[in-house]
């Protein structure tokens, strides 16, 4: 894209690109949102989650993971979702461009208070890990008959 800019040291275009890294890090993490509603910008994996009266649906869109490396964990409330993801890059390959996400990460997730931590499930399919998390009986809506 610049190769017209033969003067110029290829290294500060990195430079640049690792400062901005660095400052998005930097703002996000003091913004750091919380709660089932919220994920700060640029996390990994992406996650959409659902409810409904007797269920939470979380959904993480996490293609080309091994599933049996994955760590998902429910404690109380918080749904902790770890694992890695390795892209290898051929030996004498230049890169030029990497948008893909390479590395360890980890994500954990505020759920409802009233979800049961014994009734949870989770598959992966077509690279999208989808945990359901059963709403404890006592807190279901239940229909009361008027007479």
């Amino acid at each position: 894209m610049f190769g017209y800019l033969t003067g110029f040291d290829r290294d500060l275009f990195e430079q640049f690109d690792q400062m901005r890294r660095e400052m998005d890090a930097l703002f996000n993490s003091l913004s750091a949102p919380l709660g089932i509603r919220s994920s700060a910008a640029g996390s990994f994996p992406a996650i959409n989650i659902g409810a409904s009266p007797k269920q939470v649906d979380v959904y993480v869109f996490a293609a080309g993971l091994d599933p049996a490396s994955l760590d998902v964990s429910l404690q109380q409330n918080l749904l902790s979702i770890a694992g890695e993801r390795k892209v290898e890059v051929p030996e004498g390959t230049q890169v030029y461009r990497r948008e893909r996400f390479n590395g360890s990460f980890r994500r954990v997730i505020t759920l409802p208070e009233d979800v049961d931590p014994d009734q949870v499930s989770a598959n992966y399919r077509d690279g999208v890990l989808h945990i359901t998390v059963q709403r404890k009986e006592e807190h279901q809506p239940r229909k009361i008959e008027v007479k």
